[in-house]
């Protein structure tokens, strides 16, 4: 069976990366379609993300009429911490408390199954 790798990535998303990862492990089973469609109804910030870095991977991927979006199946899709913003508060005594704003990256790895409709949502 032959596979093809499609990729997409978004970086620098002002989301922590361990409330993105709620939303990643919910859609690795289902096929990129069947995402699509529940992110609409996902009551969660990241989703917004992950629906346009979806998209565009299902446009890399079909861009050159090869493929259906029927034809695809995630490969992976991972979450990895970015850079942390770094900001003081004040505090009791005069003191200043750091706050550290989380960043994230997200990448979408989508494989291309000659054959057919494949996942669902399971």
């Amino acid at each position: 069976m032959e596979t093809n790798l499609i990729k997409a990535e978004q970086t620098y998303m002002r989301i922590s990366p361990r409330k993105a990862r709620l939303v990643a492990d919910a859609l690795r089973k289902m096929s990129p379609m069947q995402a699509l469609i529940d992110l609409k109804f996902l009551n969660k910030k990241s989703s917004e993300v992950f629906s346009k870095v979806i998209k565009q991977a299902v446009a890399n991927a079909t861009k050159d009429g090869k493929v259906t979006s029927d034809q695809l199946k995630f490969k992976s899709i991972m979450v990895d911490g970015g850079p942390i913003i770094k900001r003081f508060r004040a505090a009791a005594r005069g003191r200043g408390v750091r706050i550290k704003k989380r960043t994230c990256n997200v990448k979408v790895i989508l494989e291309v199954i000659k054959g057919g409709k494949v996942g669902s949502k399971s």
